[in-house]
């Protein structure tokens, strides 16, 4: 398999993009859908930020150009505009601030709104935890009630008291991923608006949420957009919800003019009004970055390493004799950028392949999870992982003590 992904690397168009990444020497990085490798540019774009337009621009950057600065005042409208091609939304439907979390709290709120005498959000069991806590958090102020569907039955769960469908497009702990057209039609059918969760798909899947009818939907920018630990993350709204959008969270920078210091809030008439506090100036440029990069490269190619790259990797496990537990779909096209395997001993397992320099991640309670993002990955490091993996399992080292102590963050 070695000579089989030399000649997939020779072969690989964005071959060349993985020097536009740091990748430290010895290290597998298969974790990428938790958090993107850093990109060549960003720190010299953080210096730039640092030392010119806040350094010498000072207050002035947030409008002036001329001294350095980059007009800090609209840079979460312009970041989320570069991303909307990403996700198939128009430059005005898309803004970058602050979390998911946050995000989905907003997303939700005014979808309830916007749905007199329904106060239903319909999810499934298993999504991630954030989304299905924010849901928790509105009811236990009375403002929504929960109810959960297995995948399978979700369309027969839309009924008249559904106000709000909310999914995560690819799974994060199996890859699987939901066919987005399908469930918003059916959503609309039956009276309730859909927001997605993209935190798994933004910048390796191809998404047109505008193609498939989306209401809203937020996703990650520390992931697959490369932006930096903690990345502010984006928010759209389609152009038809815009004027009757009224989020909770009336803060200052979402105001029609946050400089009048008006006593009233006056909600931004688009989709400034999701903003909340003052834009973190800092995290915005590190996501632009990461942003600009994902987009030269372009979702369409990507996606096809992606796909590429797994099944690739199965192709070796196959060879190595591999007996694993694919808990992602077997299809490439109905997964993300992800291969998940069941094992009781997972967590060892992730320890002892990061300590050979192979780094995965593991998702409680027995998920071994493998990322692939194609941006900067090369068939050499799949073909060197599935090796390194067979020698874990065969060798037995994962029973060491101290791969089995549990850390904080796994």
């Amino acid at each position: 398999m070695h000579t089989r992904a030399a000649e997939l690397d020779a072969a690989d168009p964005l071959g060349p993009y993985r020097e536009r990444f740091t990748l430290p020497d010895g290290v597998i990085y298969l974790d990428g859908n938790s958090l993107g490798a850093l990109p060549v540019a960003t720190p010299e774009a953080m210096r730039r930020v640092v030392e010119r337009e806040w350094g010498e621009g000072l207050i002035r950057s947030w409008n002036d150009e001329e001294s350095g600065g980059a007009g800090w005042f609209d840079m979460a409208r312009d970041v989320g505009a570069k991303i909307a091609p990403l996700i198939g939304a128009q430059p005005h439907e898309v803004i970058a601030c602050d979390t998911v979390s946050v995000n989905l709290f907003k997303l939700i709120s005014a979808a309830l709104d916007m749905q007199s005498g329904r106060n239903v959000i319909l999810s499934e069991p298993g999504n991630f935890p954030t989304d299905l806590y924010m849901i928790e958090g509105l009811e236990r102020q009375g403002l929504a009630k929960r109810r959960l569907a297995e995948r399978g039955n979700i369309v027969d769960a839309l009924d008249d008291d559904i106000a709000l469908l909310l999914l995560t497009h690819a799974h994060y702990k199996t890859g699987e991923v939901f066919d987005m057209a399908a469930l918003t039609a059916a959503a609309h059918e039956a009276g309730a608006l859909v927001l997605w969760d993209l935190s798994h798909s933004t910048g390796a899947l191809p998404v047109d949420l505008n193609a498939t009818g989306a209401d809203f939907a937020t996703g990650c920018g520390y992931k697959y957009l490369c932006g930096g630990p903690g990345a502010p993350a984006f928010a759209f709204v389609a152009e038809g919800h815009l004027p009757a959008l009224r989020q909770p969270l009336t803060g200052w920078f979402g105001h029609a003019r946050p400089f009048a210091f008006s006593d009233e809030y006056e909600a931004a008439p688009g989709i400034e009004q999701l903003q909340c506090g003052t834009s973190p100036i800092l995290g915005l440029a590190a996501l632009e970055v990461g942003v600009d990069l994902i987009a030269e490269i372009g979702v369409a190619r990507l996606y096809s390493k992606s796909q590429a790259l797994s099944e690739f990797f199965l192709e070796c496990a196959s060879a190595l004799g591999l007996d694993l537990d694919l808990v992602s779909p077997p299809d490439s096209g109905a997964r993300g950028s992800q291969l998940s395997f069941q094992h009781e001993n997972a967590y060892a397992i992730s320890q002892a392949l990061i300590a050979r320099g192979v780094i995965g991640d593991f998702r409680d309670p027995d998920i071994l999870r493998l990322g692939f993002a194609p941006a900067y990955l090369r068939f050499a490091d799949i073909e060197a992982a599935a090796r390194h993996l067979a020698e874990v399992l065969e060798s037995g080292e994962w029973q060491d003590d101290a791969f089995n102590r549990r850390a904080a963050v796994t």
